[in-house]
């Protein structure tokens, strides 16, 4: 099964599909430095199945790779952020 991590930044969301099917996607704005992330929402289909770890790496990974902040507001990334200390520099 491929996976894809996109920033659609029209929406506002990383979104990740898996064979080309939207699977999930973590709402976001962008602030002075920072992406502050608001809601985090995987389809039923696709729940249990490491999904929505695959989507809080990949966006955070990208929010890393320039040099931004992150405020998680949503419970989803914060949650997975506190699991996940290697991301923690990340938080404002």
């Amino acid at each position: 099964m491929s996976t894809e991590i996109t920033d659609n930044a029209e929406q506002g969301r990383y979104e990740i599909r898996l064979d080309g099917d939207l699977a999930g996607f973590a709402e976001y704005e962008r602030g002075e430095g920072a992406v502050v992330f608001t809601h985090t929402e995987v389809d039923s289909a696709f729940e249990g199945k490491g999904v929505g770890s695959a989507l809080a790496r990949g966006a955070l990974d990208d929010v890393r790779s320039q040099g931004l902040s992150v405020v998680p507001l949503c419970p989803f990334i914060k949650k997975w952020i506190l699991r996940h200390p290697d991301y923690k520099d990340l938080v404002r």
